[in-house]
């Protein structure tokens, strides 16, 4: 018996079962930003500092300085020497109706062509498809995240004492088309009526500026704000409370938009989101939730 057993022990070949662990696919997140100067991506990086995820985290640029340093491509590529081989692509963006937005799914292969002017703004920060595009997963952008909502509402808080008889402004940047612009209002003024009632104000409202868009358009937009400040204003007998739906406090926040409400009856302070660890955990949220399928 003990011969035969020796036999039997030399002629098996043992293999060892790996762990699940080991079975399963390799998770990374690629954050995606509109980007701007060195200050505004700071406040980008210092919130993906602040986020809890279990595999890699890289970040990348779609405009300005940081596009060339960051681009899309070569992020992509350090996430795979990293062993990922599932990738949740998460845009920091306002909204998933635009041109921005496009531009992302191109990259990660959703589209096989792009309009030739966004087209052109990536070759000018020297962004490429990704050689391998497998496993990348293009998420949606904050719309109608309450995450997004609550950190507004935190900057209304902030503006003004007395809410209960104000009104108040979420205004944000917007698209240039028109079905476009619709979107982005759908998605917002959920944003806007939860902004509302977290911190206490008697109305809200919201509205675009169209930033991009033709001059004509953008007047137009600029003008229907004005109106409607104006229209709150009368409403309430208050200076109407404005926050920028924006990413990060940058030129939009703290010029354009100053700009566009000049002389009329409003607070305004020109935060934007950013910084905010609710946005951390916005991120954290959307990326599991990605990756949690098979």
């Amino acid at each position: 018996m003990t011969s035969f057993l020796r036999l039997l022990s030399a002629a098996l070949v043992f293999v060892p079962v790996p762990s699940a662990s080991a079975q399963a696919p390799a998770h990374g997140m690629l954050l995606v930003a509109h980007g701007g100067g060195p200050a505004w991506n700071k406040q980008v990086l210092d919130l993906v500092a602040a986020v809890r995820f279990a595999g890699p985290v890289r970040v990348s640029f779609l405009m300005g300085p940081g596009a060339s340093e960051r681009p899309f491509q070569r992020e992509v590529a350090a996430l795979r020497a990293a062993g990922v081989t599932r990738v949740a692509v998460v845009p920091l963006f306002m909204s998933s109706h635009s041109e921005h937005f496009d531009q992302l799914r191109y990259l990660v292969g959703l589209r096989d062509s792009l309009d030739a002017m966004m087209l052109h703004h990536l070759h000018m920060g020297g962004i490429e498809r990704p050689a391998d595009r497998t496993g990348l997963t293009l998420l949606s952008a904050l719309d109608s995240a309450p995450e997004l909502a609550d950190a507004l509402a935190e900057r209304a808080v902030a503006l003004v004492p007395d809410r209960a008889q104000r009104a108040l402004l979420v205004l944000g940047h917007g698209p240039n088309g028109a079905e476009d612009y619709a979107r982005w209002m759908a998605a917002l003024r959920p944003v806007a009526e939860r902004v509302r009632q977290r911190a206490g104000y008697r109305l809200a409202a919201v509205e675009l500026v169209r930033d991009d868009a033709s001059p004509m358009v953008r007047a137009e937009a600029v003008a229907r704000v004005r109106e409607i400040v104006r229209w709150l204003n009368q409403v309430t007998g208050a200076p109407v409370a404005v926050v920028p739906a924006l990413v990060a406090t940058g030129a939009v926040s703290q010029v354009t938009l100053k700009r566009d409400l000049e002389g009329l009856p409003v607070v305004y302070a020109g935060d934007a989101v950013l910084p905010n660890l609710g946005m951390a955990r916005w991120v954290e949220r959307v990326a599991a939730g990605a990756l949690a399928a098979p």
